[in-house]
């Protein structure tokens, strides 16, 4: 439906596989290689293998404190990875990693059924490189599930209701629609079900058509969403009577409706991360929103479908109370099939002006990036800059190769083969720079600390964080350590269990002087050390970075203990390595 004869000339099988196969090769081959950083990282790693660990995947904990925050979806499938392939920095990820990439092999496809096998190409190539993606697509948060699980719902909707879909092929797009609005309800809450419910209202009273409710099974759909998503909810509020109260209250509406949370923007906070995330695509992006308003033939109007609901997500999340720059990734694969549709639709040559750009673009980029030379400051040496910057202008030098093999490609007519080169230039080189951020996450991660203090651990000794919270050092322990004087995320788990907390420096030098080989995890610049020395604590520093530094008693032996224990400690890290090793559960 909706084709033009260009957008139906068949694709090499051959050339599929092979842009698939280097798509997959860039997508997963180096997930492992940064090391975890707080906040997200650290704690979507920590929350699954601590339900490995106590086997309880009903009731979610973050340093053995509930965690209620996010429903368990994304919990469920690293926890599940945990015990298939151990415990590990890629296999944190995995789950990020995959939902994007099967998201950009259903865009392919929900484009080629509903505009043509070019535009199905171009709109995967379109997702596949645009910053957004693949930035937040090897990062572990729970933001690319959601995106992935309520695009699958829009998408299946949109294949289930086109005008040439039989009734097989409608129930079974409608039954997947339905189950992908439950995972997403199991991903983030409520906005799974919202978003695709308010796109329907909207796009249906805007076309008049209110028979297409009885189009999408209603009835068999809510039971077969509810059979999926509200066993999780029944069993979590029948071991946890605080859950309902601060998961839907609190989680679901106050932090929406008031700035609880205090994450304020003004109303245009994501307009600058929109249009930087669309690179290198931006320059279309717009041209597309205003030719997706048309009309064309047949009952379904999918063009309208997507840019109503890209405009609802930008919207809502626009005027809501809670911003973070990842609430809009689920309008990228939708903005996608605009983008591509709107490009295959250009005339010959109109390519040419936005691609030169793109590749002056480039060549700025690279000049910019020589002022990260002049950068540094505590926390991240000047070298470390320097260091980065040279594969920044890597990054810069991939995309005007890109820029330049379109350019060639666009001036010998063959459209979807710009596109496509374009993609592989901007998306290795937005590959390489995030990659190489490892040179500077490095010093945010606590995964040399645990290294460096591997000969004092011991898996029973006290470990303390002291007012301060880093959710990637108990991943990096494989243990939980005990909070000093700070709340933080873990506040409401706190209040449900206060005994396993510490909420005074005072308290803490108290269990200092009774303790058997403790250790202690505190920021290096606040004034801590200073606090607790005042107190005349035995003490010695036995690691310091520029963050943080850990110390000891130095009248216990620990190297006797710890070499004792060995046996039961993860294998050693290699502070030099940018893969930390594999543990089994």
């Amino acid at each position: 439906m909706n084709h033009s004869p260009a957008d139906d000339t068949p694709v090499s099988r051959r050339v599929l596989f092979a842009l698939l196969a280097l798509l997959a090769v860039l997508w997963f081959a180096l997930l492992g290689w940064r090391d975890l950083v707080p906040t997200d990282e650290g704690r979507y790693a920590e929350i699954p293998r601590e339900m490995v660990v106590s086997g309880d995947w009903v009731t979610p904990r973050l340093d053995g404190f509930k965690y209620f925050e996010k429903p368990p979806l994304q919990y469920w499938a690293t926890a599940a990875t945990y015990e298939a392939f151990g415990i590990g920095t890629w296999q944190a990820r995995l789950w990020t990693a995959l939902t994007g990439f099967l998201t950009i092999v259903l865009t392919a496809y929900a484009g080629r059924v509903l505009y043509g096998a070019r535009t199905g190409l171009a709109a995967a190539a379109v997702l596949a490189s645009s910053l957004y993606w693949i930035g937040l697509g090897h990062i572990n948060t729970l933001d690319m599930g959601v995106a992935a699980t309520l695009s699958a719902a829009l998408l299946s909707f949109l294949l289930a209701q086109r005008d040439d879909a039989s009734a097989a092929a409608r129930r079974g797009w409608m039954a997947l629609c339905w189950v992908s609005m439950a995972l997403a309800v199991l991903s983030k809450g409520l906005i799974g079900l919202a978003f695709p419910g308010m796109t329907l209202v909207l796009y249906s009273a805007l076309q008049r058509d209110a028979r297409l409710w009885t189009r999408v099974h209603l009835l068999g759909g809510l039971v077969l969403f509810a059979v999926v998503a509200l066993p999780w909810f029944v069993l979590v509020q029948r071991h946890n009577p605080e859950f309902f109260d601060f998961f839907f209250v609190y989680q679901q509406f106050t932090r929406f409706l008031t700035p609880a949370l205090s994450r304020p923007g003004p109303w245009y906070y994501f307009i600058p991360l929109l249009l930087l995330g669309s690179l290198p695509w931006v320059g279309w992006l717009l041209p597309a929103l205003w030719r997706a308003r048309r009309a064309v033939a047949g009952r379904l109007q999918p063009d309208r479908v997507l840019l109503i609901w890209s405009a609802f997500i930008f919207v809502f999340f626009s005027a809501s109370h809670s911003k973070l720059p990842s609430y809009i990734l689920p309008m990228f694969p939708a903005l996608a099939l605009l983008i591509a549709r709107h490009l295959q639709g250009l005339p010959h040559g109109a390519l040419r002006r936005p691609l030169q750009l793109l590749a002056a673009g480039c060549v700025l980029a690279a000049l910019a990036l020589t002022q990260l030379l002049r950068l540094g400051h505590a926390l991240v040496p000047a070298a470390l800059y320097r260091d980065w910057s040279h594969w920044l202008e890597l990054a810069a030098v991939l995309g005007l190769a890109g820029s330049v093999a379109a350019l060639r490609l666009e001036g010998r007519a063959r459209r979807t083969a710009a596109v496509v080169a374009l993609a592989i230039g901007f998306g290795t080189g937005f590959t390489v720079a995030l990659q190489s951020f490892q040179i500077l996450g490095r010093t945010a991660s606590t995964r040399d600390v645990v290294a460096a203090i591997r000969p004092w651990l011991h898996p029973r000794q006290p470990f303390y964080m002291v007012q301060t919270y880093d959710q990637t050092l108990p991943f990096y322990l494989r243990r939980e350590a005990t909070v000093v004087e700070y709340q933080g995320e873990l506040a409401f788990g706190i209040a449900q269990a206060p005994q396993r907390w510490v909420p005074t420096l005072q308290d803490f030098a108290q269990r200092w002087q009774h303790d058997s080989l403790p250790l202690a995890f505190m920021p290096a610049d606040s004034g801590t050390l200073r606090a607790l020395r005042a107190m005349h604590l035995p003490l010695r520093v036995i690691e310091r970075t520029p963050r943080y530094l850990v110390i000891a008693r130095p009248d216990q032996d620990y190297g006797a203990a710890a070499r004792a224990a060995q046996a039961a400690l993860p294998p050693a890290w290699n502070a030099s390595a940018p893969i930390d090793s594999t543990t089994r559960p």
